[in-house]
């Protein structure tokens, strides 16, 4: 989708105009790959703007960078305020919103630790990830050709930029051959997520969704679904979920902050019922909660003032 500017991005503690927001053609991570990112959404509510589940979010952030290695400069508090600052400059209802921790201008080679690390926050409008009308439609999927990161490879706890490669490599795949999105299958060949959603398996009334042991990332949009689920009286497992369970699902979804949370209809051109009645009940919650609807959700909504 293209990128619809917005007057500011948040630059190392700073709001710089959308067109000055650059960096050297050498920045270490643009070269190897090496930097942390999250995906936010901010809702239109009652109250103003509000950013879903930020401080979650941002603990993320500081947990990628963790794990691979990398010292943000700042707090988990700063870069919320820094989040909200943005946010409110755009003059948005609503919007995404994009931080990023990366190894900046100054060094070049394999070795990051005398990097410095550079942190920018950008918010722009943008729709469903997976189409507007993915919910009522349904989205087609296959399972990819290409593995999901092992654990001991590139580790996939991690919202890590060089990681994402494996997920555009079989997003377009999916794509070229007429699909709407891709669902990667771990080393072991169990089901891992897809690019860039969680996933969840619905059979005889149960929800099943991957362990990160699988290979899927920690989502906060997948715990707030599962929370969402078991409110309304529905049983939910983590559990290993098999290529051929997904044949023959009741029902199956996907949720994640850019697709939100959309209906399956077909993997591999196995007909899935579409949308089943769980998925509908569990996005019908989800789309009032980030809005600021449900009572009992409120806390998830971080006003951005």
């Amino acid at each position: 989708m293209p990128i619809t500017t917005t007057p500011k991005i948040w630059m190392n503690g700073e709001l710089v105009d959308w067109d000055k927001a650059q960096v050297h053609v050498l920045t270490h991570t643009l070269h190897y790959g090496t930097g942390v990112f999250e995906g936010i959404r901010a809702y239109e509510t009652d109250r103003g703007p509000a950013v879903f589940r930020l401080t979650d979010h941002i603990q993320r952030l500081f947990n990628s960078a963790r794990i691979v290695g990398m010292e943000i400069p700042y707090t988990v508090e700063e870069l919320v305020q820094a989040t909200k600052d943005t946010v409110k400059s755009t003059g948005l209802p609503s919007c995404y919103v994009r931080p990023l921790a990366y190894y900046g201008y100054g060094e070049m080679g394999l070795n990051t630790l005398p990097c410095r690390t550079d942190v920018a926050i950008a918010c722009w409008p943008w729709g469903a990830y997976l189409g507007d009308d993915a919910l009522g439609k349904g989205v087609r999927m296959k399972i990819s050709s290409w593995t999901r990161h092992d654990h001991n490879t590139m580790p996939p706890a991690a919202k890590t930029v060089g990681n994402y490669v494996n997920s555009s490599l079989a997003k377009v795949e999916a794509l070229k051959a007429g699909y709407d999105e891709a669902i990667m299958l771990a080393p072991s060949g169990l089901v891992a997520e897809c690019t860039g959603e969680n996933i969840f398996c619905v059979r005889n009334g149960t929800i099943l969704t991957p362990p990160l042991s699988a290979g899927a990332l920690e989502g906060i949009t997948q715990s707030s679904v599962s929370r969402i689920a078991r409110d309304l009286g529905h049983e939910l497992r983590v559990d290993n979920i098999a290529r051929s369970d997904l044949y023959i699902a009741d029902e199956i979804f996907v949720c994640g902050t850019a697709a939100e949370v959309h209906s399956v209809r077909s993997v591999d051109d196995r007909e899935i019922p579409c949308p089943g009645p769980i998925t509908r009940a569990v996005a019908e919650t989800y789309g009032r909660a980030v809005r600021g609807k449900e009572a009992r959700y409120l806390d998830w909504c971080e006003l951005a003032v």
